[in-house]
């Protein structure tokens, strides 16, 4: 009970950039000139259900003889590199017996999404329930896939909150926008209720550090023991609400296994000519000696599972359970709060609780995303407006940059040839003993619009390792450390060859990107960043 009380993209290519640029600018349109009401969709569902009785199976027993040991603890273990986080989610998906849940707000249709879907796609023929939740933001033009994959007798596919223009979403955001602004940002796997991964990454090349031009410094935690069953409650929330919608709904016409079979060979083709920098094809034993690698890493330690009901949070966004436990946790800070947000928008509230927690003697140190790592330029420009003011309110404020001096870098962040870095982890460490680690951007979006889900963990363990990790992206090589100048005006502060250097602009971007940085910076779609 105690702790229920207590806590309460990437340096792009030029044309992806760009790309941004633009829609950005069209997005603002889209915010100063729609509102609707914002309900969800009334279809025929069938209700299911979490694996109920998950001691019985063989995952558990992976972990039985140790968790007998921590009786009422869940263990817990950072996933940090890409592909130790690609590995631990192939294991669990081939080494499921009974169920296999998954909620993503971005699955993409490149070669880490298509591996992973043929993945379920085995574990179904072995008898496997597979049920897949993904937000329909970023699913235009794939229904008849997905429909196909749906029709296999062991694979059900919902989205959550699905446009009613089906060919052009945007649409939807010009004639019904407060219901297609509310999307789900949850990330969770969860393997026969037993053990999960909950994080910041989707599922996507760029979350796994295998794109050749851009990839993203993220963060999971893998989970085990009681805490699985609370992240699995939440996914049939979700699963079993009235936001989640069939992917047969929203077809015309029916799909049958001639349509599987024809999907799932021309998924296989395409895997085929994929040159995946990662192993593919491990036997069990090989899988599971990755599995119990992961497994006796964990600490063992108090967690909780934060997050907000669909529903909920749209009829009483100021009533945020995310907000409202992450406030009670700053009221009892005695000394440090460090946060990675990729999409920081402090908001003038936030500024001034941060500078009040300087104030009582607590060292915050926070870093983000630059202007030339962040792929999205609305959320940078609702951050850069308020640079200056954190930095005198004492804050220790970073940027990430978008390629590394070697030496004084985290290694994990630049190693696929030329590929550059951008950040997405979202986690917060609280003084020496507890950390939080999901979905949660600290900006207003993730605060009050969009669904999201993390993990409340009381451990010093799984503390010193997060600093340990955020440490690695404060460093002088992979981020710059912002100062103001003897005349108040902001500077970037790094090194080069070794040498200290400053910028007085930000760095590595055109007059362009910072003229539209600051354009969009004038309109009033705080709210909505």
């Amino acid at each position: 009970m105690r702790i229920k009380q207590q806590f309460t993209k990437a340096g792009l290519s030029s044309n992806k950039r760009w790309r941004g640029l633009v829609g950005s600018v069209f997005f603002l349109f889209l915010l100063t000139g729609c509102a609707s009401s914002a309900t969800s969709v009334p279809v025929q569902r069938a209700e299911s259900q979490a694996l109920p009785d998950y001691r019985s199976t063989e995952a558990f027993h992976f972990i039985e003889e140790t968790a007998n040991q921590h009786p009422g603890k869940s263990g817990f273990t950072l996933v940090r590199e890409g592909q130790t986080a690609f590995t631990a989610r192939l294991a669990l998906v081939d080494l499921a017996k009974h169920t296999l849940d998954l909620q993503y707000y971005i699955w993409s249709s490149d070669a880490t999404g298509k591996i992973l879907a043929e993945r379920l796609v085995r574990a179904a023929d072995r008898g496997v329930r597979v049920r897949v939740l993904i937000d329909d933001n970023n699913d235009a033009g794939r229904d008849s896939i997905l429909a196909a994959l749906d029709a296999h007798p062991n694979i059900e596919i919902r989205l959550f909150n699905p446009f009613k223009n089906r060919g052009f979403h945007l649409w939807d955001f010009a004639t019904d926008f407060k219901r297609a602004n509310h999307r789900m940002h949850n990330k969770i796997l969860v393997m026969d209720n037993t053990l999960g991964i909950v994080g910041g990454r989707n599922v996507g090349d760029h979350y796994f550090n295998v794109d050749e031009e851009s990839n993203f410094r993220d963060l999971d935690v893998f989970a085990a023991g009681p805490i699985v069953p609370e992240v699995s409650s939440t996914f049939d929330d979700f699963w079993n609400g009235g936001w989640a919608v069939p992917i047969t709904e929203l077809i015309e016409g029916s799909f049958g296994p001639e349509d599987l079979e024809k999907q799932v060979t021309t998924l296989r083709s395409n895997i085929a000519q994929i040159d995946y920098p990662y192993p593919l094809e491990s036997n069990i034993d090989s899988l599971k000696s990755q599995l119990n690698a992961i497994l006796d890493s964990l600490s063992w330690a108090d967690g909780l599972v934060v997050h907000d009901n669909p529903e909920r949070l749209l009829e009483a966004p100021d009533e945020s359970n995310i907000i409202s436990r992450l406030n009670t946790k700053l009221s009892n800070l005695d000394s440090s709060l460090y946060i990675e947000s990729a999409y920081f928008v402090p908001t003038k509230v936030g500024v001034a609780r941060l500078k009040e927690l300087e104030e009582r003697g607590v060292e915050v140190r926070v870093l983000t995303n630059s202007l030339s790592t962040n792929d999205v330029l609305a959320a940078h420009a609702g951050y850069a407006k308020y640079r200056e003011d954190l930095l005198e309110a004492g804050v220790e404020l970073h940027e990430l940059k978008t390629e590394s001096d070697e030496s004084m870098s985290d290694p994990a962040l630049f190693t696929l040839g030329e590929s550059k870095a951008a950040l997405h982890t979202k986690a917060f460490a609280f003084d020496s003993g507890s950390v939080f680690i999901g979905s949660f951007n600290l900006d207003p979006r993730s605060a009050l619009i969009n669904t999201e889900l993390g993990l409340y963990i009381e451990s010093e363990e799984v503390n010193r390792q997060l600093k340990e990790f955020m440490g690695l992206g404060l460093s002088p090589g992979s981020s710059y450390l912002l100062a103001l100048d003897d005349d108040d005006d902001l500077i970037w502060l790094t090194y080069e060859d070794g040498e200290p250097h400053s910028f007085d602009t930000d760095p590595n971007t055109s007059f362009w990107e910072r003229f539209l940085s600051g354009f969009i910076g004038l309109f009033p779609v705080e709210s909505q960043l």
